[in-house]
């Protein structure tokens, strides 16, 4: 494209991440203290356990060097092992990217905008949408679209996310860590796609929220709270 891209160390401490709450934690990456044990863990509880190989998805999209365990990963690794065949704007659907925005507001207006563009596009009638909030940190050197949307105006397109999967990819081929851009959804956010699951850590899960689809848009979004003022 003619344009050098910058790279440039992205600390954020949080990140914020927003996902269906249909999508439930996988226990297999919790339970196990060290990623060198994934493959024979997996091969062992599949034989008894068939559902397991479509909660964890498919591992061997994440190379052993690269995979995480214990604690919160399974939210991260999901990220790597279950692939969207449609792609995303950084991502063609051939590998995994975790998306995160630095601030809730910028994860709630980025979400809002998929959800509904899926509603949308298989006709779903009114229905409130259960969501759930994680906070992770996130500490990388990526290749930085922030403030380049007149260098990158293709990229940077609302909805044709061809160019921004084409620059991905050569990008992660080199060796990439991810990208930094500001956030199509809301001016002022900035949201990161990490191409690495050891870039993510201390994946915590931190809220639940509530989309209100009325047939044709997400109109409203809610927090979840019991009457004792805990999320729920």
């Amino acid at each position: 494209m003619g344009v050098t891209i910058p790279v440039t160390p992205v600390d954020w401490t949080p990140g914020w991440r927003i996902i269906p709450s249909r999508f439930p934690p996988i226990q297999l990456f919790e339970r196990v203290a060290n990623p060198a044990d994934l493959d024979a863990v997996f091969e062992i509880e599949s034989l008894t356990n068939p559902r397991l190989r479509d909660e964890a998805g498919d591992i061997r999209l994440v190379p052993p060097e690269g995979r995480i365990s214990g604690p919160g990963s399974s939210i991260v690794m999901a990220a790597f092992t279950h692939l969207n065949p449609e792609g995303s704007r950084f991502s063609d659907g051939t590998f995994g990217a975790f998306y995160a925005a630095n601030d809730l507001d910028t994860a709630i207006a980025e979400t809002k905008y998929h959800r509904a563009r899926f509603m949308r596009a298989t006709d779903q009638p009114r229905m409130e949408l259960d969501m759930r909030v994680y906070l992770v940190d996130l500490a990388a050197r990526l290749h930085d679209l922030r403030g380049l949307q007149e260098e990158f105006p293709l990229v940077y397109l609302s909805d044709d996310y061809a160019a921004g999967q084409h620059l991905a990819s050569a990008l992660r081929n080199q060796g990439s860590n991810g990208i930094a851009y500001d956030s199509v959804r809301r001016h002022g956010g900035e949201c990161a796609a990490a191409f690495r699951p050891r870039l993510l850590s201390n994946c915590r899960q931190e809220r639940h929220l509530r989309y209100a689809w009325d047939g044709k848009r997400i109109g409203a979004v809610y927090e979840k709270r019991t009457l004792d003022g805990e999320a729920g």
